[in-house]
């Protein structure tokens, strides 16, 4: 990890109060994330004068420092120093009561299905990749009956096809109650010989089993595993000490499986095929309007967090009907744009200091993804250049939309990283499209920006 960071690794728990203030700590892609008892403890002067700190800022309540990339090593730096565990932080610290409010408790459960799918991410992008690799190997003239592409091909749906296992087994673990159990729910619900037995009709002591498939899915492991945690908990503390360790995973699994397979799977599935069904009736209703508007916001939805919000929804997308239309597309466009904005102020300023800054905050931008740089270091600081990147993403949003741009796989960096993404397996021109209107967000961007901004005198 770059030394860079080594003065906000010693000093960043003093700022946020000390680690008695500190009830949880966590982090995301490309912010460190505090939970703390007493706001007014917080230097967040402090904070945002430490090298490598990008920003910080509060967002429901929720201190978040912007890292970038390095957010990783930064949080494993800090937990060592500090003596914080990495796998659970302090979530196990005793936190005082708080209020509950309807914002409470949405941020409450934003968060448990964020921490419930946020570590199956990793997974997806690999995959995903792998599918576009031999979508390219393929069109280059690879044989798909040979070994090699029949093994990266099991990699590559792999882990779509056992996402109800990963998700269940991380949904358990964030809910408190056993990774392992947890993976048993999700593997039985994509288990080969109910898949193709249900439909011929199944029943637990009388009560039918719906007919539906959930590989693929999410919703059903998210419910299956956040009901398991308090049964698992139940009877954990009732069990007899001596033979807890057999009656709390029998139990816990013979109450799981009517309630997995007669209730909360069919549950999960039907949520998340109306979902999907929503999204698509928006996008056929709005049409490019949407996705023009979307890709002009998408700077604040990512000031504010919201775009995290976003997850589930990309990956019942994606599992259901294979491709997303609106927010990926609007996202790639909107952060190669901010960096286009600032690399408007790198051409057009006459101070060197800027000039270098401007210009290594748009390559991190439009190479990278991680827009923090160069929207809270120059955009948003001169505010014309947020004004011409929002220009420009609406453009090109508009016509992303106007002819259907889709994305087929989770973008782990949505840059021009992820326009492989956009390639149609069935050889359609998708994925030109989507060059076509990264160019016309970035000109439109550039132009805009040159325009608008003039140094400060």
């Amino acid at each position: 990890m770059a030394n860079k960071y080594d003065v906000l690794v010693q000093n960043i728990v003093d700022c946020v109060g000390g680690k008695e203030n500190v009830e949880f700590f966590t982090h995301c892609v490309t912010r460190l994330r505090f939970n703390v008892k007493d706001q007014s403890l917080v230097k967040m002067e402090e904070i945002e004068k430490m090298p490598g700190a990008l920003g910080a800022q509060w967002q429901n309540g929720q201190l978040q420092i912007i890292i970038g990339q390095s957010v990783g090593d930064v949080y494993k730096a800090i937990c060592e120093k500090h003596g914080f565990n990495v796998e659970k932080s302090v979530e196990d610290t005793p936190a005082e009561k708080k209020k509950i409010t309807v914002g409470s408790i949405f941020n409450a459960i934003l968060n448990g299905i964020s921490g419930s799918l946020a570590p199956s991410i990793p997974a997806l992008i690999g995959c995903g990749m792998i599918q576009v690799i031999l979508i390219i190997a393929t069109s280059l003239g690879m044989d798909q009956t040979s070994g090699t592409y029949q093994l990266l091909y099991y990699a590559g749906q792999a882990g779509f096809y056992f996402l109800p296992v990963i998700v269940c087994g991380n949904a358990a673990k964030k809910f408190g109650a056993n990774q392992g159990l947890g993976m048993v729910i999700g593997g039985m619900l994509i288990f080969p010989d109910f898949i193709n037995n249900v439909a011929n009709g199944l029943d637990f002591v009388g009560i039918p089993v719906y007919n539906t498939t959930y590989s693929s899915t999410i919703f059903p492991a998210l419910l299956c595993a956040w009901v398991m945690a308090p049964i698992e908990k139940f009877f954990a503390k009732h069990s007899p000490e001596i033979l807890r360790s057999i009656l709390e995973p029998v139990c816990t699994l013979i109450i799981m499986v009517p309630l997995a397979f007669c209730l909360l799977g069919p549950a999960g599935a039907f949520l998340g095929t109306y979902i999907s069904s929503a999204v698509i009736w928006l996008y056929e209703t709005l049409g490019f309007v949407g996705v023009a508007v979307l890709a002009a916001a998408m700077p604040f939805l990512i000031m504010t967090g919201m775009h995290g919000a976003f997850v589930p929804y990309l990956l019942q997308m994606f599992a259901s009907v294979g491709y997303e239309p609106i927010f990926f597309p609007a996202l790639v466009l909107s952060n190669i744009d901010q960096g286009a904005a600032s690399l408007a102020v790198a051409v057009k300023t006459k101070d060197k200091a800027l000039r270098s800054t401007a210009l290594s905050c748009a390559i991190t931008a439009i190479v990278g993804g991680v827009t923090e740089p160069a929207m809270y270091g120059v955009n948003l600081k001169f505010k014309k250049p947020m004004y011409g990147a929002m220009i420009g993403s609406a453009i090109a949003g508009a016509f992303a939309g106007l002819f259907h741009v889709v994305i087929y796989n989770f973008a782990g960096a949505s840059s021009v990283v992820a326009l492989p993404l956009f390639m149609d397996a069935s050889g359609g021109n998708n994925l030109i499209m989507m060059i076509i209107a990264v160019l016309i967000g970035v000109i439109g961007t550039f132009a805009a920006t040159y325009i608008l901004y003039k140094d400060e005198a």
